[in-house]
């Protein structure tokens, strides 16, 4: 790369001192507002940038990618996820794409419990209740949810976020069961005292919780279709904060509404923003504007992460956290 400093185009407004030190490294542009680029701004901005930050409401896509012009050489993602970004062509352009795994994992365990917690022991409609001055005090059989202990939970996609989720699923005396893509070893199956099942047909027909924690792909797409979700136990809830491409809505508020599942908690959507109307206005199903990473010092390490990423790429080295399509 020449001496100067790159030329560096954020999409979004990140973290205060993450910004001021990117202003202190870089030739940085960054956003004014809150508000998502345009496909028009994103297209110019990499037509003259050396390094884009974009977040996951950024669709990087082939036609994108296409008109990126010759200096850009690095993608610097803003978050994990990089479903938005078509890496395979940008590694046929000769750009490099990044992503800040790693630093998420405690905030979207702790908020997968909590979806867990919301919907198996009612927390939406009491809040609605007190809310409403609709509460008249304590009663014998008011709300009554059930409790986590002694329940089988299912971890579908046991990674960094998975085996989190069982930790703190067997302290609230939780049965932890998983199917993962590959098994894990011995040691740390062990340690979570978690049972495997080879068949997600067959998890997923025996447990009282089921949590989504698989990345979107080809594969996982619909994974948890009509015909598998129809598998669950009628009092069975489902809860999501991985990819919302992986549960067929669809189909889910169809069942929810039956009857035919218990409930459900959702952070993460199919269809991005816009949310299934059949899974809305339901008691027993809670919906969240994705924020399982929500948390302040989340917030901060992805933006260190990028840091270390652009820098480490501007002084001739391969980013740290570089994607490579293997890895998808």
């Amino acid at each position: 790369m020449p001496s100067q400093r790159l030329s560096v185009v954020v999409t979004r407004r990140l973290p205060d001192p993450i910004e001021t030190r990117m202003m202190e490294l870089f030739n940085v542009k960054l956003r004014d507002t809150d508000e998502p680029m345009t496909r028009a701004e994103l297209a110019a901005a990499m037509q003259t940038a050396d390094v884009l930050v974009p977040s996951l409401a950024d669709q990087i896509d082939a036609g994108l990618i296409a008109q990126a012009g010759e200096r850009l050489r690095l993608i610097a993602n803003y978050g994990a996820g990089v479903d938005h970004i078509d890496v395979e062509t940008a590694r046929r352009r000769g750009i490099l794409v990044s992503n800040t795994p790693g630093v998420l994992t405690d905030d979207t365990a702790d908020m997968t419990v909590a979806l867990i917690l919301a919907v198996t022991r009612r927390m939406p409609e009491g809040m609605a209740q007190v809310q409403a001055g609709e509460w008249n005090g304590w009663s014998p059989t008011a709300l009554l949810g059930g409790r986590l202990g002694g329940r089988r939970l299912g971890i579908l996609g046991m990674g960094r976020i998975g085996q989190a989720v069982a930790r703190r699923a067997r302290a609230f005396g939780m049965q932890v069961h998983y199917h993962n893509r590959r098994r894990l070893r011995p040691e740390i199956e062990d340690g979570l005292e978690a049972t495997y099942w080879e068949s997600l047909d067959q998890m997923v027909a025996r447990m009282d919780v089921l949590s989504i924690n698989c990345p979107h792909t080809p594969s996982t797409f619909h994974l948890m279709n009509a015909r598998r979700l129809g598998l669950m136990k009628k009092d069975a809830v489902i809860v999501n904060t991985s990819r919302g491409e992986v549960i067929d809505e669809n189909a889910l508020g169809r069942m929810v509404r039956a009857g035919d599942l218990a409930g459900a908690g959702l952070d993460v959507y199919e269809h991005g923003t816009v949310v299934n109307p059949d899974l809305k206005g339901l008691p027993n199903v809670v919906l969240l504007p994705h924020m399982g990473s929500a948390t302040r010092e989340g917030r901060m390490e992805m933006g260190e992460k990028v840091l270390i990423n652009i820098k480490t790429f501007a002084d001739g080295h391969r980013p740290p956290d570089q994607v490579v399509p293997a890895m998808l």
